[in-house]
């Protein structure tokens, strides 16, 4: 079976004026005339100039010698600057735009691009690594029209959508499909819960609205998987109902604010089920605790499963990780859960998850792992750089510094460089088991696949993250 690769794309105050009027569709229309031309308004392209660090230091050939034709062939001649387009959309009429984070990250300067051609630069609000969710805004002496989130919990399998976007960097265009899929995990991150859609989805689009036939947002386009780097019909878009709640953190406090129960998490087990009287896996497996944190605390311990929080059932683990990221800071929430086959319930206070900055994506739900310094001379085995991360073959200390389960092995991460290719998508602690499907286990088996690869396209990684599988990919050139 060949390999599929997952391509990301780089492409809440609220408002006194209405928005985007007469984008109404209550059934299935002959055509989608109408309803793009009152949306189209309110979608941007965001262009992003990012400086290539470095260049300065580069000899050029004098000016007036012969072969001074090659400076603009070897960008030596001013062209120290990385272009390049997505899109987003208005959500207020002062100026408020929505994209996503990796269309912006590492610019020096993004301008906004409306639907009538003007131009204005853009300052960011605030950005959330997690969600891939960015926040920006425009000064203009007028109104801007702008969309409305909608409700994406009710979002139904084979609905009609629609996609507006800035492909390819065309300009503003509207592709058609359908809901193909909801709840889809596609190991970008901790809080996946991706729409799934067959509209046409392409490099530029990231950032870009999916809309319901209502006219309203029901997703922000963020990924495809395609065997080719061009859509294939499998696209996937944030939630709406995910992007509201950091969109409102992001306006309110430039940044999000999590909830934190101190747990590790892992899939519940077919025979962990049975012990417990399910007839299926289901719930969410506490398989640790941090010592004086509000599970803890609130008495759960090893081996409870988790099904019921906040009085909403969690039928996974990704399920309870959302819930409890949402939580209210300081708020007591009701905690149903099964130990040894009996049902049981708790009360705990929700602690804020810290280090939620910019500049590093936060861990699963409760992931406690000790801060990882360079090691002292014979705590680990051979160590090195790679990709900008610092990794080192596992051994016991390793092991034990960073509670890795006894039988997994590969390299662990010791830290990541900020402004890495890695940064925002690999951690300290995480084990990486592949690099483009090739097992690693020493530093020169993982240096020499980055190598081989020599920037020609992104690396997969295959990472154990506190006992869960999952992919990662990193850009090899940088």
């Amino acid at each position: 079976m060949k390999s599929v690769k997952i391509a990301v794309f780089a492409a809440c105050a609220l408002a006194v004026l209405s928005p985007v009027q007469g984008a109404v569709a209550k059934e299935t229309p002959q055509d989608f005339v109408q309803l793009s031309r009152e949306l189209m308004p309110a979608v941007v392209n965001i262009a992003t100039t990012q400086k290539v660090r470095g260049l300065d230091d580069i000899p050029a050939f004098p000016r007036g010698s012969p072969l001074e034709k090659f400076n603009d062939e070897l960008n030596l001649d001013g062209a120290d600057e990385i272009n390049s387009l997505g899109s987003g959309f208005i959500i207020s009429a002062d100026g408020v735009i929505v994209t996503n984070n990796h269309v912006i990250e590492n610019a020096d300067k993004i301008e906004i691009i409306f639907a009538d051609g003007e131009q204005l630069k853009a300052e960011v609000i605030g950005r959330d690594l997690a969600t891939d969710i960015a926040v920006l805004r425009v000064k203009t002496g007028r109104p801007l029209p702008f969309v409305r989130f909608g409700d994406s919990n009710n979002v139904q399998i084979g609905e009609w959508v629609i996609a507006i976007g800035n492909p390819f960097g065309l300009g503003a265009s509207v592709s058609a499909g359908i809901i193909s899929a909801r709840n889809r995990d596609i190991g970008a991150g901790t809080y996946d819960d991706f729409l799934q859609t067959d509209a046409a989805i392409n490099r530029g689009n990231s950032g870009g609205p999916l809309f319901s036939m209502n006219g309203e947002v029901i997703g922000v386009n963020t990924a495809i998987v395609s065997p080719t780097g061009a859509s294939v019909g499998v696209g996937f878009a944030v939630p709406a109902d995910l992007v509201r709640t950091v969109v409102s953190q992001l306006l309110e406090f430039g940044e999000t604010r999590r909830g934190w129960l101190g747990v590790r998490l892992r899939a519940v087990t077919p025979d962990a089920a049975r012990r417990n009287g399910l007839t299926r896996p289901r719930g969410a497996l506490i398989a640790g605790l941090t010592e004086g944190g509000p599970a803890a605390k609130a008495g759960l311990r090893p081996g409870d499963i988790v099904i019921s929080y906040g009085g909403k059932e969690t039928a996974e683990t990704r399920v309870l990780s959302r819930l409890v990221a949402d939580s209210p800071i300081g708020k007591s929430l009701p905690v149903e859960f099964l130990r040894n086959g009996k049902r049981m319930s708790a009360t705990v206070i929700v602690s804020r998850l810290e280090g939620n900055d910019v500049a590093k994506r936060p861990p699963a739900e409760g992931r406690t792992v000790d801060p990882a310094p360079e090691p002292a001379p014979g705590v680990a085995g051979e160590q090195g750089a790679v990709l900008g991360m610092r990794v080192a073959e596992i051994t016991r200390d390793l092991r034990r510094r960073f509670r890795l389960d006894p039988d997994v092995s590969g390299l662990v991460v010791l830290s990541v460089e900020p402004g890495s290719a890695a940064a925002g998508s690999v951690q300290a602690g995480d084990v990486i088991l592949e690099m483009a499907f090739q097992p690693v286990e020493t530093v020169a088996e993982a240096r020499a696949q980055a190598a081989r690869l020599d920037g020609r396209a992104p690396i997969l990684l295959y990472l154990d993250r506190g006992g869960d599988k999952t992919f990662r990919q990193i850009e090899a050139r940088k």
